[in-house]
């Protein structure tokens, strides 16, 4: 049997061991966090102003367009987080009205993509043209980078009209030098899209407004790399 003084001289030895053991654990976690706030910081905050096709309706919370786009983005190595700011129903004037508290001190970019449920209800050009005008200054305002993504409108207004509502997108992309995209469902209408009209609706779900998973996930493949150029401004600048 060990003399008590030997006991405690080696049981104050364990202590000290499994103390230097902590204090290194305990090190080494707040480099890992600190690590870990550093990577944080270094990625870019996006957030998708739009209405029912940026919220994902009718679809799995993990199948919408956000999270299908973060997904794709993160495929690439972009260090990127997607805010989804989309409200169904919204038109260009709902975005105008909430697009200040979208717009929060950790947004760095934002999509912008309404105008379709302005075509639906055939709202004046004038009035979406206002709406989007007002939510780009906002983000010129707060120094956010942006693309805009464009809605075309059908043919059944008139000539006029589409013709008037359809410029309203690369004009403003012009006025404030932002990245832009054509049609939000540029990836179902360009490249090897399907010419028949019934085939395309393969790509709907079945109100025939809406894209389906897979369709979302065409759309992505051609927001992607114009989403990816977003960031990269962001980055350099």
């Amino acid at each position: 049997m060990k003399h008590p003084t030997s006991l405690f001289a080696s049981d104050r030895r364990e202590r000290q061991a499994r103390g230097a053991s902590g204090i290194a654990r305990t090190a080494l976690v707040g480099v890992v966090l600190v690590w870990g706030q550093a990577v944080a910081a270094q990625e870019v905050v996006v957030a998708a102003l739009g209405d029912s096709l940026t919220q994902g309706y009718g679809l799995p919370a993990d199948q919408g367009f956000v999270p299908q786009l973060e997904n794709w983005l993160r495929a690439q190595g972009s260090e990127v987080t997607l805010v989804n700011a989309g409200v169904s129903g919204d038109t260009t004037a709902g975005g105008l009205a909430r697009v200040g508290w979208t717009l929060t001190p950790e947004v760095d970019g934002m999509i912008v993509a309404l105008g379709g449920n302005d075509l639906l209800r055939g709202l004046a050009p004038e009035q979406a043209r206002a709406n989007l005008t007002g939510i780009l200054q906002a983000a010129q305002d707060a120094e956010v980078e942006v693309l805009l993504i464009g809605m075309e409108a059908p043919g059944n207004y008139g000539p006029d009209y589409k013709a008037d509502f359809d410029a309203i997108y690369p004009e403003l992309a012009a006025e404030f030098d932002t990245g832009f995209l054509g049609s939000f469902f540029a990836g179902l209408t360009e490249g090897d899209a399907p010419a028949d009209p019934a085939q395309l609706q393969t790509y709907f779900q079945a109100d025939g407004i809406h894209p389906n998973a897979e369709g979302v996930s065409r759309i992505v493949a051609r927001v992607g790399p114009e989403v990816q150029a977003l960031v990269e401004r962001i980055a350099a600048d």
